[in-house]
């Protein structure tokens, strides 16, 4: 039997790679690419990361195709029910990265309420001592409160670690409460998540009802002295009203490893303000985060086997509940109600 053509259109870690290579032939490939074209006819996998739209028209040029390989977990960017209908699989690594964006988490905590000085030189005594009264944090963690919105695997993972650190943690999550035993913190509304945290940290998906889900009446909430971070999707903040509302209080900070588009374009109305740090989406760059996600590659070859995945994508997400609908009136400044 003639080995089975996987094309891989972004990049995967060498190992989970070369393992697939002695099963199939691999071929990289970006979709825009004549190498594309070329093999697409024959092309029985697609094999791709965050950058890759797998939806109608490129499954349209890809008339063999078995099973799409998304080496990582969100699925943003797969048109799952697509590929079902044409009897293509999707599958995904759903816990691969979470322990490298906790970790990347609890830093930007540290970043953003633990200011410090790193010395390149010696210094003369009366400046390492007004250094030592000028680098002074407004509180510490075990004095702030944390609100968690979106407890899935990171988002739990975040809040557990948050409370051993110290923090009083609120959380909020689109499923009910009752529904999601053990996760650590008080659950509450997501107004009085936002109203009542020192920092949040946003782990909420892609699905189209969370575009612009923290827009203009969720900030207005905010403390004047607020942390947002956010290390789940770009399309889920309203940059517009973010950067008004950063610029409004100079004491706020905004700690943002993802964005919408990617990469940060020029107009993007945050870049260039003090107050707001913008990240080049490194939050699950590791070594043993990506290798976790590209073996991918085994639930690729299970499938091109005729053998059942261990994690294929979910068909259907959970409807948004009460739990997690801002209660607000339409507010003109606010572009989430216009844009919806």
């Amino acid at each position: 039997m003639p080995r089975p053509l996987a094309v891989i259109t972004e990049t995967l870690d060498p190992e989970p790679a070369s393992w697939l290579a002695e099963r199939a032939i691999l071929e990289h490939a970006s979709p825009e690419s004549r190498r594309f074209e070329e093999l697409a006819p024959e092309a029985a996998a697609l094999l791709v990361k965050t950058y890759t739209r797998v939806d109608e028209a490129l499954l349209g040029r890809l008339p063999g195709l078995r099973v799409v390989g998304r080496a990582g977990v969100g699925l943003d960017n797969i048109d799952v029910a697509a590929c079902r209908d044409r009897g293509v699989e999707v599958v995904h690594t759903p816990d691969a990265n979470t322990q490298a964006v906790v970790e990347y988490v609890v830093c930007l905590l540290a970043d953003s309420l633990r200011p410090r000085v790193v010395l390149p030189d010696a210094v003369a005594p009366d400046r390492w001592h007004e250094l030592r009264r000028e680098v002074v944090a407004d509180r510490q963690m075990d004095e702030s409160t944390l609100g968690v919105l979106g407890v899935g695997r990171i988002g739990r993972r975040v809040a557990e670690v948050a409370t051993a650190i110290g923090f009083r943690v609120l959380w909020n999550d689109l499923r009910p409460a009752s529904s999601l035993p053990g996760v650590a913190g008080e659950p509450t509304d997501v107004e009085t998540l936002f109203a009542e945290s020192d920092v949040i940290s946003i782990h909420i998906d892609g699905r189209a009802d969370n575009r612009r889900f923290v827009a203009g009446g969720l900030l207005r909430l905010l403390k004047p002295q607020a942390v947002l971070l956010n290390t789940s999707r770009g399309m889920v903040l309203d940059a517009d009203a973010l950067a008004r509302h950063l610029a409004d209080h100079p004491g706020s900070q905004a700690l943002l490893d993802v964005h919408e588009p990617e990469p940060i374009a020029p107009e993007n109305p945050l870049v260039g303000l003090p107050n707001a740090h913008l990240l080049p989406h490194l939050a699950s760059r590791t070594r043993t985060a990506t290798r976790n996600m590209s073996w991918v590659v085994r639930d690729v070859w299970r499938v091109l086997e005729g053998e059942a995945p261990r994690h294929p994508a979910p068909s259907s997400t959970p409807d948004r509940t009460p739990d997690r609908t801002p209660d607000r009136t339409p507010d003109p400044t606010d572009e989430r109600t216009s844009a919806e």
